[in-house]
């Protein structure tokens, strides 16, 4: 049995937990949308149209999210979300603790 190679990183971070409107999360704005004033115009169309969407659809639907934060080797800032699902999850501040554990391995 071959002894398969892998190594693993730990970071340590915070997270915020908060509801989010999971339908709302395509209608976002891109930096080239405020390139011109015809480009905001047609974003807020585009996004006007993703909420009439949404809302034949039944609505936005509701989701717990984590935004964890924390800072890689490299001194760099990174941010990542996490689904937690359609519940409320069983912390008792707005504000955790995160670590993150990063594992790097070959595949055969």
């Amino acid at each position: 049995m071959s002894e398969e190679a892998k190594f693993l990183r730990g970071f340590d971070g915070e997270a915020r937990v908060g509801k989010v409107l999971r339908n709302l999360a395509t209608i976002t704005f891109k930096p080239e949308d405020f390139s011109s004033p015809v480009a905001l115009q047609m974003a807020i169309s585009r996004i006007y149209e993703s909420v009439l969407k949404m809302m034949e659809e039944g609505g936005p639907k509701a989701r717990y999210i984590a935004e964890v934060r924390f800072t890689d080797d490299l001194g760099n800032n990174v941010v990542i979300a996490i689904d937690l699902g359609e519940e409320m999850p069983p912390f008792s501040k707005e504000k955790v603790k995160a670590r993150i554990v990063v594992e790097l391995y070959e595949e055969e």
